[in-house]
């Protein structure tokens, strides 16, 4: 492991800090000897996987550790000449904000849902600043997040606005104060690929315009290419590796560093094929056999909304989905892609029947639009879907064994002892072993939860899976081990998948065939090598712009 490197004297300075947690067996080390310097400007990103101490680290240093839990055991975290690990409550409360500020991963849990933006903000001011002039600051913070129309924001709620606006308060409110340091922890992870690099483009504005240092925390190498001056490599409690972010990427000491970068899918690097990897060639035998599409769609519909009563006259439906068509083959993948609200998941829940919907939808080969819940089950056997979150997929009082059975009990598939071979098979085809059946949702990690609902969604023998954003909660090498899972799969069991995501460069890895959705329509359409390699619209090539790319001498010679 290299040392500890500053470009400067340093601002804030982490040396040798442990952190335990309490456990029923006793005290268990969390963070291990972490040591590293920030300098006055510079962002230090500190990158690894969920589990890895990053925002353990972050916490450390704002005091914020949850005492019940976990306890500084030793070490020191100097703010200039001060230590921060002998600060009372008291005396951090003047620190936090005012020094230190920090924005968590997702907002909308950040923000108070029942105080106006105004109030909210106008409140760290007064803590720090005094009252006089703190709407005013209020108000110039708003603005100096690009935010429209700011004295109308103040009055309104966190759900009033979008995910981007949210997080652009929370950056807003994190400045209001000036602070020396920033702390960043996952600010881009939920956000829509435009919407990150316009929240990334905006801190790295606003860190020139306050004179702020900023600790960037991600588990994502394209946007600790696009952000770091130096980065700081964790694993299991403990920094592996740190220097300079060209130097990481460029010649990465460590094998986890090397690791984490290759995992990282790449837009363009499946330029010239016109399929995934990994996936066999369909003869034409094969591909004559296969000619009638798994899954039929043509003008599809779904709005939203009230309609008219006897009494109030009711607000008009909104059209979620407008006149969308795409078919998918056996063996072949459809990415679909876009932001957030464009209409993406609300297809993939109309074409499996799970939301009221209008125009043709035909699965292997039988028509869903007028069929019963129940007339419905046995075509719900030739698909399936799996969902964003794994965690809450699974229902958390349910052993694992038993949720994956559920579906066989379902359509009565099988005795219970075939059930249970069933379901040691389809563990051991994820990854896992056969006495996971026994365990729970919360006694394994997201990567885990999410092979379990792979083997759920298998039970049935499917021939379509939609996979909605199933990768998009994911570390990176952990993303890369399911996709590679997936991909797999289709070789082996010759599956069709409707994968939807909002990341192009896992989209072009996984993607026969791309369909880019923006307000609900579907705006270009075509083989993975029309998409990537010679996109015709605008919002396509904006979607791909806004790519991060994994190096950072590019982002240097662009800057």
């Amino acid at each position: 492991m290299t040392g500890p490197v500053a470009i400067s004297p340093p601002i804030l300075s982490v040396r040798d800090l442990n952190v335990d947690a309490r456990t029923p067996e006793g005290r268990k080390p969390v963070l291990q000897n972490v040591s590293f310097d920030l300098a006055g400007g510079e962002t230090l990103c500190i990158a690894g996987e969920s589990g890895s101490g990053k925002s353990v680290t972050s916490l450390s240093i704002m005091g914020l550790l949850p005492k019940a839990s976990l306890k500084i055991a030793s070490g020191s975290i100097l703010l200039g000449d001060r230590d921060l690990t002998k600060f009372s409550d008291r005396a951090m409360r003047s620190v936090r904000g005012g020094e230190i500020a920090m924005i968590f991963q997702e907002p909308m849990t950040s923000l108070n849902p029942v105080i106006s933006i105004g109030t909210q903000l106008t409140e760290a001011i007064r803590e720090h600043q005094g009252r006089e002039n703190a709407e005013a600051v209020a108000l110039q913070m708003l603005d100096a997040v690009h935010i429209t129309e700011p004295a109308r924001r103040m009055k309104q709620f966190p759900h009033e606005l979008s995910g981007g606006m949210r997080q652009r308060v929370m950056i807003a409110m994190a400045l209001s104060c000036r602070p020396k340091v920033l702390i960043a922890d996952e600010p881009t992870t939920a956000l829509d690929v435009t919407v990150q690099a316009q929240t990334l483009k905006l801190m790295r504005e606003l860190k020139s315009e306050f004179d702020t240092s900023i600790i960037l925390i991600t588990h994502d190498m394209g946007v600790v290419a696009e952000m770091a001056d130096r980065v700081v490599i964790m694993q299991n409690g403990r920094i592996v590796e740190q220097g300079d972010a060209v130097e990481i990427f460029a010649r990465p000491k460590e094998s986890y560093t090397q690791q984490l970068l290759a995992a990282v899918p790449r837009l363009g690097a499946h330029a010239g094929t016109s399929g995934p990897p990994r996936i066999t060639p369909v003869s034409n035998e094969t591909a004559a056999a296969d000619r009638s599409p798994i899954l039929n769609v043509r003008g599809l519909n779904v709005s939203y909304g009230s309609t008219a009563g006897k009494l109030f006259k009711g607000k008009p439906p909104v059209s979620a989905v407008k006149n969308v068509s795409f078919d998918i083959a056996p063996g072949e993948t459809l990415g679909l892609v876009g932001e957030s609200g464009s209409g993406k998941s609300t297809t993939g829940k109309a074409v499996l029947g799970l939301i009221p919907f209008t125009g043709h939808v035909m699965i292997d080969g039988q028509k869903i639009g007028s069929l019963s819940q129940r007339e419905m089950q046995p075509v719900r056997r030739s698909a399936q879907m799996i969902f964003q979150d794994p965690y809450a997929s699974l229902d958390p009082r349910m052993a694992v064994g038993r949720a994956i059975a559920e579906p066989m009990v379902i359509h009565g598939i099988a005795d219970r002892s075939e059930r249970e071979d069933r379901v040691a098979e389809l563990l051991r085809r994820v990854g896992l072993t056969p006495d996971a059946a026994t365990r729970y949702p919360h006694e394994f990690s997201g990567g885990q939860r999410q092979r379990i609902c792979i083997a759920r969604a298998l039970a049935l023998h499917p021939k379509l899976i939609v996979a909605d954003e199933s990768v998009a909660a994911l570390d990176v090498s952990v993303r890369a081990r399911v996709l590679d899972l997936l991909l797999e799969l289709q070789e082996t069991m010759r599956l069709s998948y409707l994968f939807i995501s909002h990341d192009m460069a896992v989209v072009e890895k996984m993607s026969h065939k791309v369909a880019v959705m923006r307000d609900g329509s579907i705006v270009e359409s075509g083989t993975r090598r029309e998409i990537f390699e010679n996109p015709q619209h605008n919002y396509t090539r904006a979607l791909m712009a806004a790519v991060p790319i994994p190096d950072p001498q590019v982002h240097r010679r662009l800057a």
